[in-house]
């Protein structure tokens, strides 16, 4: 297995119907109160690409992208439309969007992350998937530069912020990101069945798309 560093067609995705899922366990005891389990620590997103298709044209599109990715085989991206960036769809990103973590002066490291929440019980995402170009990197509130001999470079396949010698963020200095970015995915099926005739009269092939962990 492998994983395509290639988006899945975005004016395709963008029709989509999907979301994230969760897996909790509920046990009704004779008392009639509840007990429920968190079976994932991480939820996983599900979409339906079949609701993006406009044309013929379209499904030659993902006909061709599934054989290149053999099926459920080699995993690819995604971009979800209701959750691609540090900030909300409609939103501007700037460098002091999500705080991803905070300096001690030796840690080098820093996973892009994305907080979902704030009063009640936070969760905090990893980013593994950042699109390159659109990364911005503080600390203390101060930008930073990109690249090599800079102050940080950045894995755009792990989402990892690794700083360089002499940028090292300080004790209790915050290290913020904004950035827009990607959902690791893979195709759920290993057969795409689709009759051209009906689809052409509206009939919406199923075309199921999986999150993945990596």
């Amino acid at each position: 297995m492998a994983f395509h560093e290639v988006r899945f067609p975005t004016d395709i995705s963008f029709g989509a119907t999907g979301g994230p899922e969760r897996r909790t366990e509920i046990v009704v005891l004779g008392s009639g109160y509840e007990e429920r389990n968190q079976r994932w620590a991480d939820s996983k997103r599900a979409y339906n690409a079949g609701y993006g298709l406009k044309s013929l044209d379209d499904l030659h599109t993902i006909l061709n992208f599934f054989e290149e990715r053999r099926g459920r085989l080699h995993g690819f991206r995604w971009k979800d439309k209701a959750d691609f960036k540090s900030v909300g769809p409609d939103g501007t990103t700037t460098m002091l969007d999500q705080l991803i973590g905070t300096g001690d002066g030796s840690t080098i490291a820093f996973q892009l992350t994305k907080t979902y929440g704030s009063t009640y019980a936070p969760y905090q995402r990893h980013i593994q998937k950042p699109v390159s170009g659109t990364v911005k990197i503080a600390v203390n509130s101060v930008l930073q530069t990109e690249g090599s001999g800079n102050d940080y470079t950045l894995n755009y396949t792990t989402g990892v912020v690794t700083f360089e010698a002499g940028s090292i963020p300080a004790n209790t200095h915050e290290v913020r990101a904004g950035f827009e970015f990607d959902v690791p995915a893979r195709f759920d099926t290993d057969e795409l069945r689709v009759n051209a005739s009906g689809f052409i009269h509206g009939d919406i092939p199923d075309i199921p798309i999986v999150e993945i962990r990596i």
